[in-house]
């Protein structure tokens, strides 16, 4: 049976990474994961206690295609308490986590063959997903004095229908503020080119809190799920914002691509967004990392780095190391027992020359992790 050229997309080297590591794992070597964007929590202890409840009490079956009504609302709330936005929670629409938003949403959108511009370095299944769906993802090569987002100038001469950007960024983690995140959508909106904002990571931030695109327009898709901020990234749940217009369209994909998102997952993602005080105690826990971080890695010899903004990355330039990411990271697996990503995940053009730190797990893996990354490094004579 023939394989379809839309099936034809690269593998999500950090999936490949991950296996990696388990078959280390299952050799009986201890592996610090700081491969992988996983929260190293479970999910709120309220989360898991509603879903026990709903369990014994009621039957779990399918729900609305656009998700459970008090959950849409909750959502809608949440916009309210973090950005002081009121929203209408109508225009929600509860997905199989982002994953599904992004389908979702590139299928509302986009017809065969529109264009949809990217910043590189980014998240890799953006493109995959595109390339699955007979979109062409448009990378353009940020720049390190843009901390590697977009900026209007980028998109200048370009040919697009579409523009999506993440702030937080993955693999970066970097932010917009509200004025260059207001150009951005301005300048696709000028071109009359769709804007999809994709913020998994609000929520996680350090020194000043994240910009909702539905700060600035209506007129905008925006992305969101409950896999980083509230700890539940098998449980795959997540959101879409989108203007009205756009509702019935989605819906009736919705309920043909998914029928709902999981019914348990909803249960469980409605109680754990009101478990503020355990969701803080796990950013206790990411500041500490990040700080463990920005002073450990530059001892350990990775020195070619930028304080994230958000999320829990670092992005590391080690091109005066290796032009092969994958190889090295393989290395740093095979002999130092840390799984890392290779940089070709999220740049295939500058992506051999970087690395992607994750500290998402626990503070003591964290600090494990970078002795070990240390010790790599000083056998090979580049740190003393």
């Amino acid at each position: 049976m023939k394989n379809s050229s839309r099936g034809g997309v690269d593998p999500f080297i950090v999936m490949d990474v991950m296996e990696a590591a388990r078959q280390a794992e299952d050799a009986g070597r201890h592996i610090i994961h700081m491969e992988v964007g996983q929260p190293g929590t479970p999910a709120p202890a309220a989360a898991r206690d509603a879903l026990a409840k709903a369990m014994a009490d009621e039957s779990l079956g399918y729900t609305v295609a656009l998700g459970l009504p008090a959950l849409r609302k909750r959502i809608a709330k949440l916009y309210a308490e973090w950005y002081g936005v009121d929203l209408d929670p109508a225009r929600v629409v509860v997905t199989p986590g982002s994953s599904g938003g992004f389908i979702l949403a590139f299928s509302a959108l986009f017809d065969a063959g529109d264009r949809v511009a990217l910043g590189a370095p980014g998240y890799p299944s953006y493109r995959q997903i595109m390339k699955a769906m007979n979109l062409v993802p448009v990378e353009v090569q940020t720049k390190a004095e843009n901390r590697l987002q977009l900026v209007p100038d980028d998109l200048a001469s370009l040919d697009y229908q579409g523009v999506m950007v993440a702030s937080p960024a993955n693999p970066s983690g970097t932010m917009l503020d509200k004025d260059a995140l207001a150009a951005l959508i301005g300048a696709a909106q000028g071109q009359g080119a769709s804007f999809l904002s994709d913020e998994i990571y609000h929520g996680i931030e350090y020194e000043r809190p994240a910009v909702t695109a539905l700060q600035i327009s209506d007129d905008v898709c925006v992305i969101n799920s409950f896999s980083k901020y509230f700890s539940m990234t098998g449980w795959r749940a997540g959101w879409l914002v989108l203007p009205e217009d756009n509702l019935r369209q989605v819906e009736r994909l919705a309920q043909n691509m998914f029928i709902c998102a999981p019914h348990a997952s909803q249960v469980a993602a409605l109680a754990a967004m009101d478990a503020g005080e355990e969701l803080e105690a796990n950013m206790a826990v990411y500041r500490k990392n990040r700080a463990l971080m920005l002073e450990g890695l530059p001892q350990a010899g990775f020195d070619r780095i930028a304080p994230p903004d958000g999320a829990f990355y670092v992005y590391a330039d080690v091109s005066h190391l290796t032009d092969d990411s994958r190889a090295f990271a393989r290395q740093i697996l095979d002999e130092a027992g840390v799984a890392v990503t290779p940089g070709l995940d999220f740049d295939l053009e500058r992506g051999g020359g970087t690395l992607r730190f994750s500290y998402a797990r626990s503070t003591e893996d964290i600090a494990e992790g970078l002795e070990r990354l240390r010790r790599f490094m000083q056998a090979r004579g580049l740190v003393s």
